[in-house]
């Protein structure tokens, strides 16, 4: 099965740009995008995130937060750091949208519910959740309207293959680019082993390119 593709800097402030113009709910795309991109977060995840686990009680950001296990999925509880500047901003204007959109109560967490979602469909409601049952009688659930959202996001950018995959990939390789750690990488996907880690960033396309222009 082929790796989804590795997503240039380029290409993700050409697609936020034609997302905060498009679509039913534009501020809340840019900050989705920016998330899933930022963090690695799977749709899923980003879904079942709640105000609470961005915000304190006074309304600041929580820098050091959690993927908490019962929404992970891997049910592992993993670090959330919300250290983005432009993250936080684009979520922060999203937040204040949903407010005057009448969808908070005057309360502590800058009038909005804690144990409300962070994102929500373009209606205000919570994104739905679509339950499946395999072959084998394992039930999971997909947030099909999201991932969905995501995918279209990229491809009206014109970024051939991008979905929420190519965002997680794309948040490994950067990292990886950085000189991270293998296992500081591991740590914040959540993923297994760390040859998981490796087949994510395996075949670098900017790495490749800087191998074979010093050929010749």
């Amino acid at each position: 099965m082929a790796k989804p593709p590795v997503v240039e800097l380029h290409q993700i402030r050409h697609a936020l740009k034609v997302a905060a113009v498009t679509g039913q709910t534009p501020v809340r795309d840019v900050a989705l995008l920016l998330l899933l991109y930022g963090t690695g977060l799977m749709p899923n995840e980003a879904a079942k995130l709640l105000i609470s686990d961005y915000l304190e009680a006074n309304g600041s950001v929580r820098v050091e937060s959690t993927v908490r296990a019962e929404i992970a999925f891997n049910s592992k509880a993993r670090p959330l750091i919300w250290a983005s500047s432009k993250i936080c901003q684009a979520i922060d204007n999203y937040l204040s949208y949903r407010v005057v959109a009448r969808q908070g109560a005057p309360a502590a967490y800058r009038g909005l519910d804690p144990h409300g979602s962070l994102f929500r469909a373009s209606d205000g409601q919570p994104f739905t959740f679509t339950r499946r049952i395999t072959g084998s009688g394992v039930i999971s659930y997909s947030c099909e309207t999201l991932t969905e959202i995501v995918r279209r996001l990229h491809q009206q950018a014109g970024i051939e293959g991008g979905n929420a995959s190519a965002a997680r990939r794309t948040f490994a390789v950067r990292l990886h680019r950085d000189g991270r750690s293998l296992k500081l990488i591991q740590e914040l996907l959540g993923v297994s082993s760390l040859s998981a880690v490796k087949n994510l960033i395996q075949r670098d396309p900017v790495r490749l390119s800087s191998i074979v222009s010093g050929v010749i």
